[in-house]
This record gives C-alpha cells, structure tokens and sequence, in this order.
C-alpha cells in the first residue's frame, strides 16, 4: 500500500490517496505520480501577481507610448526592453511582444521598424503611429 499526499509549498494538502501496486515497477510508478501530483498543484495554484492591465484594451496612447519606447535609442537588448516595457505598462512581456508588431515595431531589434516582408510573415498590418488624443 502507499499512502499519498500532496501538498503546496505552504503546506496546503492539495491531493491524497492509497494505492495497491505491485512491488515490481515502483520506481516508475512513482516518477508517474510525482509528474500527476506537480501537475495537479500547478493546476490549484494560480499566480499571486496578475498583470493589472492584461484585461484592458490598448489605446491610441498606450500604442503610441509603446512604439515611442520601442524606437528610442537605447543600449538595452530586445528581451530586457520587452521585460521593462511589461513592468511600466503592467502587461504581460507576451502581450507586448505580439503587440509591437501590430504597432508597426519589430519585436525582435529594438530601435527598427517592422519591414513589409515581416509584417507579411506575422501576418499583421501595422497601424501608423497616431497622436495621442
């Protein structure tokens, strides 16, 4: 017989059981069941930070701000400037990545615009920086 139980990081009891199982096999058994009750906490857990944006639709503003800071020369390489942009406008780094392309910004070379042969590839049709309203 084995007696499980699966818990949180704090402790919280997330999944228990008995099983019956036949001693041959036990060390694959048990990488199976270690696999079953990670997943299933990770199920139970959710994030403690949500981004407090990733509801809002994107603005004239918020776009023109994005592709302002995207184009400004700078000394940082595409993820850190990707990871800093998610943190001033509390999106996710993924939700700035895919929107940069849709404001006409390469998400791949800070400081460049997106060509057309890009823009084709990730099938987008980049909108003109307008001016804020």
């Amino acid at each position: 017989m084995l007696d499980l139980i699966g818990t949180t990081g704090s402790g919280q009891v997330v999944a228990d059981g008995r099983l019956r199982l036949p001693v041959v096999g036990g060390a694959t058994v048990g990488k199976l069941l270690t696999r079953v009750l990670h997943a299933h906490t990770r199920l139970q857990v959710r994030p403690a930070t949500r981004h407090a944006n990733a509801t809002l639709p994107w603005t004239t503003a918020l776009d023109n701000e994005l592709r302002e800071a995207w184009l400004r020369p700078g000394a940082r390489g595409a993820v850190r400037r990707i990871n800093d942009l998610a943190e001033r406008l509390h999106r996710s780094p993924s939700a700035i990545r895919a929107r940069l392309s849709k404001v006409g910004c390469d998400p791949d070379v800070p400081t460049r615009e997106l060509s057309e042969a890009a823009a084709e590839v990730l099938r987008v049709k980049p909108k003109e920086a307008r001016a804020s309203d």
